[in-house]
C-alpha cells in the first residue's frame, strides 16, 4: 500500500517458480507458456497458515493459478507478461467466498420486515411458491452481480422452492453464475414436510421426498464437476428440520455420500426450531441430524446460533461446518452465533450473505465487518479480530465448501480468485493498517477482482454483463411476482 504499513505477519519474499520452465498443467498450459498477469506495489494478506502479509508486494498470476506471491517487485524476466497492475494503494486478498444464500429472494426484498423467522416464513412461502424460471434468472443476477462487485469470487446459493411448471429454476441459476463468471456451489434443495404432515410450509409448496431424491441426483449428475478449477458444484441441501422428513434428510445424506458431493441445510437458527426439534423427536437440533447421519466433514449448516457446549463438540469431533450470517441473523432477531467458541473448538467456520429477503444489502463485504461487531458484543471486544473476520470469508468459507485446496488463501499452485481492494480513498485513506481498513472501514471499492485468472470486475464494474439490465430486469420480474402473488 502506498501508507507501506502491514499486519502483524510481515515475511520474507513467498517461493517463485522459475520463469523459464514448463508451467503446471493445472495452470491451463499443458507444458506450453501460458499467458501472465503481474500485480505490484500493493499490499497483500494472503490468509495462509501462517498469516502472511506484505507492505508491498506483487502477485504473478500464469493461466489460471498464482505462480508466485511475495514482497517488492516481481521477478525480473518473466515470459509472456499479457497485463501489469500497478496496485499502488491498494490491497490484495483472496477472493471472498459466500458459504449460504437464497437468490430467488432478491425479488421479495423489503417484505415482512419486522417478523421472526417462522412469522416471516409463513407471511413469504404463499409468494415464494409463485416463482418462475424467469423469476430466479432475473433474481439469481442480482444476487450473483451484487456480491461479484464486491469481491465475491466463490458464490454458493441454497434453492428449495420448486412450483410444480415452473421451468428449470436450477438451471436459471447456473446460467446466470456462467454469465458473471464467478465460482459457483448451487446446493439443490427441497421440502417435503408441508403443513399437513406438521411442517412450517403450506402443501402446494413441497415436493415428495421421492421426486426430491430423484431430481437431487439429476442435479448431481447432470451439473457437478469436481476437476480441479471447476466453476460449478452441486450439493445434496433439504431445507430444515421443519420443513423435511427423516426420511428425506436420511436418504439425502446416503445418495450425497454415494455420489460424492456435500450437504447442506439449516441447523439451530432459532429458540422456535429447538422447540420445534425436541416436541417432534424428543431432542434438540444437533442430536437429531447426527442420528439421521447428518454430522460430518462433507456438511455446513446455516445459521447454527443457538449451540450449546455439546452441540460445538459434536461438530468439532465430526469436522461439521457452519455458515455464519450475521447480518440475517440480526434482522430476523434469531440471535448471535457463539463463532468464537466454534473456533477455538476447531470448527469450521465460514461468513453467508443469506437470502436478500433478510439481509437487504445482499453482498459479502458487510459480513465481515458485522461479524466481528455482533460477536464482540456476545464475548468482548477480544472475542473477533480484523484477520479473523477476513479468514472466515476466504479461506473459512473455502474450507467450509470443501475447496481449501484450491482457493481461499493466496499461495502459489492455487486458483488465482483474488480481489484488489482501493485504500487510498476518502473512507480508507487514513486507517494505516490495510486489513482493519478493509474490515471495519466502508465497503471498500473494488478496483480488480479475478476467478482463475480472469477479470469478473474492472474498475468496480462488472465485464461479464449489463449491471443496469440486470437492475431492470430484476425490479420487472419483482413487480411482476408481487402481481401474480397479489401483494402489489
Amino acid at each position: 500500500m502506498s501508507n507501506g504499513s502491514t499486519g502483524p505477519n510481515q515475511a520474507a519474499p513467498g517461493p517463485h517458480h522459475d520463469p523459464d520452465a514448463n508451467p503446471d498443467p493445472a495452470a491451463g498450459g499443458s507444458g506450453a507458456t501460458v499467458e501472465r498477469t503481474v500485480i505490484e506495489n500493493c499490499a497483500i494478506a494472503t490468509v495462509d497458515a501462517a498469516g502472511t502479509e506484505y507492505a508491498t508486494g506483487h502477485v504473478v498470476v500464469a493461466g489460471q493459478v498464482i505462480e508466485a506471491v511475495g514482497a517488492g517487485p516481481a521477478p525480473a524476466g518473466l515470459r509472456n507478461v499479457v497485463r501489469r497492475v500497478d496496485a499502488a494503494g491498494h490491497l490484495a486478498t483472496p477472493g471472498l467466498v459466500n458459504t449460504h444464500h437464497h437468490f430467488y429472494q432478491w425479488i421479495t426484498r423489503g417484505l415482512a420486515q419486522n417478523s421472526g423467522l417462522f412469522d416471516w416464513l409463513v407471511e413469504l412461502y404463499p409468494v415464494w411458491a409463485r416463482i418462475d424460471e424467469p423469476m430466479v434468472h432475473a433474481a439469481a443476477s442480482g444476487s450473483l452481480a451484487m456480491m461479484a462487485r464486491g469481491g465475491v469470487t466463490t458464490a454458493m446459493d441454497h434453492h428449495y422452492v420448486f412450483p410444480r411448471g415452473a421451468g428449470d429454476l436450477l438451471g436459471a441459476e447456473i446460467r446466470a453464475a456462467a454469465e458473471l463468471g464467478v465460482r459457483f456451489t448451487a446446493a439443490r434443495g427441497s421440502m417435503d414436510r408441508g403443513r399437513s404432515e406438521g411442517g412450517l410450509p403450506p402443501d402446494f409448496a413441497v415436493e415428495s421426498t421421492e421426486e426430491a431424491l430423484r431430481a437431487t441426483e439429476s442435479a448431481i449428475d447432470t451439473h457437478h464437476d469436481a476437476s480441479f478449477g471447476s466453476m460449478l458444484h452441486i450439493a445434496a441441501a433439504p431445507c430444515s428440520p421443519f420443513s423435511v422428513s427423516t426420511e428425506l434428510l436420511r436418504e439425502a445424506a446416503v445418495l450425497a455420500r454415494r455420489k460424492g458431493v456435500r450437504l447442506h441445510t439449516h441447523g439451530s437458527e432459532t429458540v422456535e426450531e429447538e422447540k420445534f426439534c425436541r416436541e417432534l423427536f424428543g431432542m434438540g437440533p444437533t442430536a437429531y441430524f447426527e442420528t439421521t447421519g447428518w454430522l460430518g466433514e462433507d456438511v455446513w449448516m446455516a445459521h447454527c446460533v443457538h449451540m450449546d457446549d455439546a452441540d460445538i463438540a459434536a461438530f468439532a469431533r465430526t469436522g461439521t461446518g457452519v455458515a455464519h450470517c450475521p447480518s440475517s441473523n440480526a434482522r430476523l432477531a434469531a440471535g448471535i452465533a457463539r463463532v468464537p467458541d466454534m473456533l477455538a473448538a476447531g470448527v469450521p467456520v465460514g461468513l453467508g450473505v443469506d437470502g436478500t429477503a433478510s439481509n437487504e444489502a445482499g453482498e459479502l463485504h458487510t459480513e465481515l465487518r458485522n461479524a466481528l461487531l455482533v460477536n464482540r458484543l456476545r464475548g468482548g471486544p477480544a472475542a473477533l479480530d480484523a484477520r479473523q473476520a477476513l479468514r472466515l470469508a476466504t479461506l473459512g468459507g473455502a474450507r467450509v465448501l470443501g475447496r481449501a485446496a484450491e482457493t481461499g488463501s493466496l499461495e502459489p499452485g492455487k486458483l488465482a480468485d483474488l480481489v484488489l481492494w482501493k485504500l487510498d480513498g476518502l473512507g480508507h485513506a487514513s486507517i494505516a493498517d490495510p486489513v482493519a481498513a478493509l474490515v471495519l472501514g466502508p465497503a471498500a471499492p473494488v478496483t480488480l477482482s479475478l476467478v482463475g485468472g480472469r477479470p469478473v470486475v474492472e474498475s468496480g464494474r462488472l465485464t461479464g454483463v449489463d449491471e443496469d439490465a440486470v437492475a431492470r430486469a430484476t425490479r420487472e420480474q419483482a413487480r411482476r411476482l408481487a402481481r401474480i402473488a397479489g401483494i402489489d
